[in-house]
């Protein structure tokens, strides 16, 4: 079994702003789970240090050299459920409002990942594989292998990349180079780092690391490809042989309908029937629905953008306004989206719920309580929400992209199989076409839509299955 050291810029349960949160947040106990140490290191955010300081515990004081100075690292620890953390403070970087989107965000990352290798010879701590998580971690193998590599200790360390989201790929200036990452500038004239006339965190990680991974077997394809590569598909093509596609899980404890405190009544496939209809009814009551316990409640948890699908919808609302169903919409995002469905739900007051921003209790409420889930990607790498769906009986509705088609099995009306409903083509017609599919498939055949309630139940959406994928790569890397 594997010594492994989980390098991530988020990570569950300290701090969220997305999937890889929740990835970071399960992942490494799960492969406890099977034998391997893992440890993960993360930023001290404002909302780490606000809500955890007092049970960290100071085991490191250091500098590391940025922009010609040397800056101080202060490294903390907390083991949780055989997980170490590691937090690397800066109160300058990392305590502040929002954890991306400052203009010296490279240089933010630049010192964590700086401190990450140096930390490694301060705590005399020398795991076996280093699993760096996107942009923020991506330059730790290139400056690993290219400023390290006399030192043996750091020279048996296998690296493995794992992409969460392509389209966010850490560009910055070529300045950055020597002055924040102390790198030679010949690896911008060989190409090894450079990108568009500067570098890219992302695709030195995608070259460097010895094993790239990514969230789903059919995004690892389909980023070989223009349409999904964002720009990167041929560098990504020199290492396809390396590409692994292995698929999210969900924490499956928190997500459990027998035992979720969010939700008002309890449930599992043997009172799946009944405790769903008692959620239903809640959920309308809540959202200002009409009680109605027989109507096909769709739901959406979703943040509203491009990516996600819904211009889908708003070539399709009168659609939506008319189908036999009610809609509870909770999510925020680009503001055209947000006002559109505002629009919907104050013409279709009792029919459609609209809530902007995200609470989530609510999100539970609405996977437990919704018969149908909404999720109509133009690409999704993995997909967490139909798998949460699905963990609670929820049939998805997605398009075939990504994590969604390798987890959504379409309804078969032949042999009843199937957990959900899916279409291939990006259009909206596609979309209203499969969502009408689904209510006559509610109304019409009600033995089939409680067989696929149960498929849905029996899907494996934990992180068991991954973990062993996982150990099966760090376990081949170790052998080389």
């Amino acid at each position: 079994m594997a010594s492994i050291l989980m390098v991530a810029s988020e990570g569950l349960p300290f701090v969220k702003t997305g999937g890889l949160a929740d990835v970071v947040g399960s992942l490494p106990a799960a492969l406890s789970e099977i034998g391997h140490e893992v440890k993960v290191v993360l930023p001290l955010y404002k909302k780490i240090a606000e809500n955890n300081f007092q049970d960290l515990t100071l085991c490191a004081d250091y500098t590391v050299s940025i922009n010609y100075h040397e800056v101080p690292v202060r490294i903390y620890s907390q083991t949780i459920d055989k997980v170490a953390y590691f937090f690397v403070q800066h109160q300058g970087y990392f305590e502040r409002d929002a954890l991306y989107g400052y203009e010296d965000d490279g240089e933010r990352f630049a010192y964590f990942q700086k401190a990450v290798i140096e930390m490694l010879n301060q705590l005399n701590y020398w795991p076996n594989i280093i699993h760096c998580h996107d942009w923020q971690s991506g330059m730790i193998p290139c400056m690993i292998k290219e400023t390290h590599d006399f030192d043996p200790r750091y020279r048996q360390i296998r690296f493995v990349y794992t992409i969460h989201n392509l389209a966010f790929q850490g560009n910055f200036g070529p300045q950055m180079l020597d002055s924040c990452l102390g790198l030679p500038y010949y690896l911008l004239d060989n190409g090894n780092v450079r990108y568009d006339g500067g570098i890219s965190f992302m695709k030195s990680g995608i070259l460097y690391s010895d094993k790239i991974t990514t969230v789903s077997p059919t995004y690892s394809q389909e980023i070989l490809t223009p349409q999904y590569g964002e720009h990167l598909e041929l560098v990504l093509n020199m290492r396809k042989y390396d590409l692994w596609g292995i698929v999210n899980g969900i924490d499956t404890k928190n997500w459990n309908p027998k035992t979720d405190p969010d939700i008002p009544y309890h449930f599992d496939k043997v009172n799946l029937k009944a405790g769903k209809a008692l959620d239903k009814a809640s959920l309308q009551a809540e959202l200002g629905l009409e009680q109605n316990p027989d109507v096909m409640l769709v739901g959406v948890v979703s943040r509203l953008t491009w990516q996600k699908g819904f211009y889908l919808m708003m070539e399709q609302l009168s659609a939506f306004a008319n189908a036999p169903i009610q809609l509870a919409i909770l999510g925020s995002g680009e503001s055209q989206i947000e006002e559109a469905f505002r629009n919907l739900e104050n013409a279709n007051k009792g029919k459609i719920a609209f809530y902007k921003g995200y609470n989530e209790a609510l999100a539970h409420r609405i996977y437990a309580g919704s018969d149908l889930f909404l999720m109509p990607s133009l690409f999704e790498p993995c997909g967490l929400s139909q798998l949460c769906s699905l963990r609670y009986g929820t049939l998805p509705l997605v398009r075939e992209t990504g994590g969604l088609k390798d987890t959504v099995d379409p309804y078969n009306e032949y042999d009843k199989s199937g957990n959900g409903f899916s279409f291939a083509a990006y259009n909206a017609q596609d979309l209203v076409h499969t969502l009408y599919y689904a209510t006559d498939v509610y109304y019409n055949r009600k033995e089939d839509w409680d067989t696929l309630q149960t498929n849905a139940m029996n899907t494996d959406v934990s992180w068991e299955n991954s973990a062993r994928t996982y150990s099966l790569l760090y376990n081949e890397l170790m052998s080389q």
